[in-house]
């Protein structure tokens, strides 16, 4: 991000726009099966964010959402030469995942590139090697990866791309995703690992159960 400032104001902005119009409070009812696993993860907007979309992973192969989400994820759409928000989230989201696994779990952390134009699929793979040996790190066209921001209302603007080190707003939430639910539940930058962890668990062992 370009500042902290600059990201409180695009955290604001897309937070505002989370909670906008007919998709707020969208949960809720007998039959949320989740109901006590919701604390802490918004007003009730997880269930009407993501949807289909198709990048590229490191190898150069096509993946879709289906292919992806194969175990519970944890999403997250940022840059690689974010100078802090990015890394700090992607390390927090690397600790969810050992906390998780160590309990018995499947589970994966996804890197979702907003700036395809430096960050290649090998660049994003190699990034997310670094981060965690089970991250996988996504990139694609232009196209392909406005496509899955839109999905999941992330915003981002890239700077003067005319400048080699020019920086890109982003909104920084995670999001989690299970096979045969879709998105459960989204994080906010300022979550602990173990917050998302406990909540992440709740969703899953909730999920295996009904």
């Amino acid at each position: 991000m370009a500042s902290t400032g600059t990201y409180a104001l695009v955290a604001a902005t897309a937070a505002a726009a989370l909670t906008g119009g007919t998709l707020y409070a969208t949960w809720g009812g007998a039959d949320d099966i989740f109901a006590d696993c919701r604390t802490g993860s918004g007003p009730g907007l997880a269930d009407a964010l993501g949807g289909p979309f198709t990048l590229v992973d490191g190898t150069g192969a096509t993946v879709t959402d289906a292919d992806l989400i194969d175990r519970p994820s944890l999403l997250y759409f940022g840059f690689t030469n974010c100078p802090d928000v990015c890394p700090t989230d992607n390390a927090r989201n690397a600790d969810v995942t050992d906390i998780v696994q160590a309990e018995g779990h499947a589970f994966q952390p996804v890197f979702i590139t907003v700036d395809p134009g430096r960050d290649t699929p090998e660049v994003m793979q190699q990034y997310a090697e670094w981060m965690h040996p089970d991250m996988i790190g996504l990139s694609g066209s232009t196209a392909q990866v406005k496509a899955a921001a839109d999905a999941f209302r992330v915003y981002f603007r890239l700077h003067d791309t005319e400048d080699e080190f020019y920086l890109v707003d982003h909104s920084a939430f995670s999001y989690l995703v299970l096979p045969g639910h879709g998105t459960v539940a989204y994080f906010r930058h300022e979550a602990t690992s173990d917050e998302i962890a406990e909540q992440s668990i709740c969703f899953i062992e909730t999920s295996a159960t009904n």
